[in-house]
């Protein structure tokens, strides 16, 4: 990852420092103080995933909602508790936000190996790669370094992570917000190539959006009714096991489950890129691998900022 190395080395320049660099992150961060760090991830997301799949794309999905508010701070772990409100209730997660006993178990066994060492934000950044691997997708080197935060904000999940009704212009501009590209939220959103969607995301698409090809559209009415239901749930993409680029091929045939994901391809700016995902998954790979480290270096808590939080879900 000779550019990620590059982009480190850029951010400890004053002049180029931004709330997007993360000059302390770094892929060694762990080496003498957690050196078997990556191993106990690896195996625990291993057990898990062989177990359900779809807890690769619920703990990819925790990464990026995390990420999304106030930066990669482990805040969305954070229980609820009669004085403090978490990300946990806010709308984006309520009811589907998942796959936290995971990074419990993953939390518990590192605490077990080096205490006090590695944060919540970093086991979960690890754990979202890991997954994506183990279904068949890419790998990249996760710098690491992060830091948990002490606080959360229901306010700002409801408010910055997008919707599944999100037009195309919503979504580059919130992205933009992050410090993400066009391209990086077109790639980025190719994780929707595993896992699944409740009925509530997708039923007004499936009955009222004219840009769905019509046998789709029939096929998902059937475990989705006009109302109720609304928990029921239905694969991403064809392929929800598999990390692969079908995600892409859906959208040209217009078959994107989600508003938002069809709007990657209906007649705007990522249409092109689109085409070129559809048709190339390696370059679809390359991207995404890269677009998640740009994303995963989202303003980290460095240095003595943050804590090192001994269980996920309180701060100590």
């Amino acid at each position: 990852m000779g550019s990620a190395k590059f982009f480190v080395t850029l951010c400890i320049v004053p002049l180029l420092a931004s709330s997007f660099c993360s000059a302390q992150l770094s892929a060694t961060f762990y080496a003498s103080t957690c050196p078997n760090l990556q191993t106990i991830v690896r195996n625990a997301m291993t057990g898990a995933v062989n177990g359900q799949p779809r807890l690769a794309a619920s703990i990819l999905r925790l990464f990026f909602h995390d990420c999304f508010v106030n930066g990669c701070d482990g805040s969305i772990l954070l229980d609820d508790t009669a004085t403090f409100t978490g990300e946990k209730n806010a709308n984006p997660n309520r009811n589907s936000a998942r796959g936290f006993e995971v990074i419990d178990t993953i939390k518990t066994r590192v605490e077990a190996a080096c205490n006090a060492t590695v944060s919540c934000a970093d086991i979960l950044a690890l754990a979202a790669r890991d997954g994506v691997v183990l279904l068949g997708g890419p790998s990249w080197t996760v710098p690491l370094g992060r830091r948990d935060a002490r606080t959360a904000s229901q306010s700002a999940a409801n408010s910055q992570i997008p919707s599944p009704a999100s037009s195309l212009a919503t979504l580059i501009s919130m992205f933009s917000a992050k410090g993400l590209s066009a391209g990086d939220m077109t790639a980025l959103s190719g994780g929707h190539t595993i896992g699944f969607a409740r009925c509530t995301t997708f039923r007004n698409r499936i009955y009222n959006d004219t840009n769905i090809d019509a046998s789709f559209a029939t096929t998902r009415r059937a475990s989705c009714p006009a109302s109720g239901g609304d928990a029921t749930l239905a694969p991403l993409d064809g392929t929800q096991t598999r990390f692969d680029n079908n995600y892409y091929t859906n959208l040209v045939a217009r078959r994107g489950l989600l508003h938002s994901d069809q709007e990657l391809f209906n007649g705007g700016s990522q249409d092109a890129l689109v085409r070129t995902y559809s048709t190339n998954g390696a370059t679809f790979a390359r991207d995404f691998a890269a677009a998640m480290v740009r994303m995963g270096n989202i303003s980290p808590l460095t240095g003595t900022n943050g804590e090192i939080r001994r269980n996920c879900r309180v701060v100590n």
